[in-house]
């Protein structure tokens, strides 16, 4: 009698089906809007994302293909963006951390790796200080420690232009400030990105403008951006593009001097629109930092940094 030991044909097994939720809950009496992504098992906490104000929770579909096998992808329009009732400028980051606290509650989704990327690093560094139980990781995207006092200028001109309907002018310069100017270095899909959010901002509705413009902006120069209070001690990502011009990355390691532990990287090639310029690197490195695989070495990365450690 013979043998068979040639190995089988290899399978490829079906990935598990993507299922999307939506979730329209209420805070304080103001109606806010979550979506949840999930596909198989997850190997990590849920990745919960909040965005800087003109991002809303679809502004994330490119990135989450790679982090779904990883994890389960949470975004969210709180109240005063996106798709949220609008908010009055009087209530400010502590607010919005405590509703992002009542989506983390309502749907039980424990300890979360929370992202935040510009004016979402802001609430989510609040989120950590106020709730520090409920962080496995963080990574903060573009963010500082002060609003730099240009952008304070820039946006007291912004809501001049708004009151007076200068729409198309108000999109140029508000794509001037995100953007780094032309010949800052090499910048990938620098172009093509500039007049995809042109077209953005010049699309939005009256409402979009309202809340996007002039709520967020007077919440900014309202309300405290970054308060030093205890932070707590996990596993801390902060980074940017290298070309930078609205957080440059001075003052993104800042951040991460103040925070035990974090470490600092830029993006090759790339500004404060990293997730868009470099969505794929973008992507790969939080791949790696929520699994606690090694960054140190990635070829799109400058030097890994610990600012905290020698400031």
């Amino acid at each position: 009698m013979s043998i068979d030991t040639a190995l089988p044909p290899q399978v490829e097994l079906e990935a598990p089906p993507v299922v999307v939720s939506e979730h329209t809950l209420t805070f304080d009496g103001f109606r806010y809007v979550a979506r949840v992504v999930r596909q198989g098992e997850s190997v990590t906490a849920p990745l919960l994302l909040l965005g800087g104000s003109s991002q809303d929770r679809f502004s994330w579909i490119r990135h989450q293909a790679a982090l779904l096998p990883l994890c389960d992808v949470v975004t969210v329009d709180l109240p005063g963006y996106g798709d949220a009732d609008q908010l009055p400028p009087r209530y400010g980051t502590d607010f919005l951390a405590a509703a992002t606290r009542h989506l983390v509650d309502a749907l039980d989704l424990g300890e979360v790796n929370l992202f935040g990327g510009c004016f979402g690093g802001s609430i989510a560094l609040r989120f950590a200080q106020h709730y520090p139980e409920l962080v496995e990781r963080m990574v903060l995207v573009g963010m500082t420690t002060t609003v730099p006092s240009e952008y304070e200028q820039a946006a007291t001109r912004w809501l001049g232009m708004l009151d007076e309907g200068r729409y198309e002018e108000m999109a140029g310069e508000l794509v001037a400030r995100f953007m780094a100017p032309t010949g800052s270095g090499t910048i990938r899909r620098h172009a093509a990105i500039g007049r995809l959010i042109h077209r953005q901002f010049v699309e939005q509705t009256p409402r979009q403008f309202e809340m996007a413009v002039a709520d967020h902006n007077r919440r900014l120069m309202r309300h405290e951006w970054y308060r030093p209070e205890p932070v707590p001690a996990v596993p801390t990502l902060v980074f940017t593009g290298e070309h930078d011009s609205l957080t440059p990355p001075e003052m993104g390691r800042g951040v991460a001097a103040v925070l035990p532990g974090a470490v600092f990287t830029t993006v090759k090639d790339a500004d404060h629109l990293v997730h868009m310029e470099r969505s794929e690197e973008f992507t790969d490195l939080l791949a790696h930092f929520l699994t606690d695989c090694p960054i140190d070495s990635l070829p799109y990365c400058t030097p890994l940094e610990c600012p905290s450690a020698t400031g």
